[in-house]
């Protein structure tokens, strides 16, 4: 069945959270950046991605527009693995992450709710059967700051139902602040977004150390860095997480073979959608190593990620954005219950399609 079209949709959310205006890549967000892809076949049949930018967003959306949609409409939609591999080959002197990884991710993630719907199944039975039918979510907060404010943040998360959260705070008062207000029961990791070289990583990892932290993520800069992470993993007291920004399954595989990392985390949207991040697993797998996947999202991405999840015992909890929405695409699914668990959708495809109505209320391109 051929592709007759591929669109980028980009929709801003309105949320608020504990903490003062804050974000990633050195800007502030007053609302949260989405971008759908919108796939559709021959037949009538639709299938939703979800491409990944923050402020990098116009250029993931260039790349797709521009370069991706020209090569793939008139393709063969069901035909993924040998469509996906070609244009990764074509598109690979413009780099193999970044805004070309980002739209390929988009638009394989959508090939896969319509292989989905064409089969009448949920994802997770055409990658192998569903091992799961509800995934623990930990919440992922923003940047909070003061230790006052990481502390009601914890308690507000705890009032929701979680027993797993993640902090992005790179003091020891935020963490001691967070363990505090959790309690000795609720698992608490740690985001820094590599901002720190080995003697300086290792420096914070005992420093850290009281709070018994599930595990230490993106510690070292340069994130290259893999010999100071095996360092790292051999001198710290705590177990070490990374692999949101590492871009395909051969950027990992050094990482994974050199045993640097206790947990893997392929992002959907980043590392080139549901077929590299499956090749990820696999790898990880056969060495043991365990997946946390990165998927602060709450469309496509985040269905994604279940429905990878659901497949594998690698996979234990699920990362969920820390914030309020006040306004949804994709209704309930995938958004945490009052257990801090999320159901694996059964539905054909992903699970879920956006809102028509939502989308015209909030899209902005």
């Amino acid at each position: 069945m051929k592709i007759e079209s591929i669109e980028a949709i980009v929709l801003a959310l309105p949320y608020t959270h504990e903490g003062p205006l804050t974000g990633f890549g050195g800007h502030d967000w007053p609302v949260l950046q989405s971008c759908l892809v919108r796939v559709a076949t021959e037949d009538g049949l639709v299938g939703w991605g979800e491409c990944f930018g923050y402020t990098v967003l116009p250029a993931s959306i260039a790349v797709l527009d521009n370069l991706v949609a020209p090569l793939a409409i008139g393709r063969d939609a069901t035909d993924i693995a040998g469509l996906m591999e070609e244009l990764k080959r074509k598109l690979h002197i413009f780099g193999r992450g970044g805004p070309t990884q980002y739209a390929l991710s988009g638009l394989d993630i959508a090939l896969w709710d319509l292989a989905g719907k064409r089969a009448g199944l949920p994802v997770a039975e055409l990658l192998g059967g569903r091992q799961k039918t509800a995934i623990p979510a930990y919440t992922s907060l923003l940047k909070l700051g003061e230790p006052a404010i990481v502390a009601r943040g914890c308690e507000k998360a705890l009032e929701q139902g979680f027993r797993e959260l993640k902090l992005h705070e790179t003091t020891v008062e935020a963490v001691a602040a967070a363990r505090a207000a959790l309690g000795d029961d609720v698992e608490l990791m740690v985001d820094v977004n590599c901002p720190w070289r080995f003697d300086e990583a290792l420096d914070m990892a005992h420093r850290f150390e009281p709070y018994r932290l599930k595990w230490l993520e993106e510690p070292i800069w340069p994130p290259e860095d893999v010999e100071g992470l095996r360092r790292l993993k051999a001198a710290a007291p705590v177990d070490l997480a990374a692999g949101e920004n590492i871009p395909n399954v051969w950027a990992f595989q050094p990482y994974i073979d050199a045993s640097v990392l206790n947990y893997v985390q392929p992002s959907v949207t980043k590392v080139g959608g549901i077929t590299e991040m499956m090749k990820v697993i696999a790898r990880a797998e056969f060495v043991g190593v365990r997946v946390a996947p990165h998927s602060p999202y709450f469309g496509p991405g985040l269905l994604a990620t279940l429905q990878v999840a659901a497949t594998t015992p690698l996979v234990s909890s699920i990362e969920c954005f820390g914030v309020r929405l006040g306004d949804t695409v994709f209704g309930p699914v995938g958004l945490p219950g009052a257990d801090g668990r999320i159901e694996v959708p059964t539905t054909p495809g992903l699970g879920a399609d956006p809102d028509p109505d939502a989308i015209a209320r909030l899209r902005i391109n």
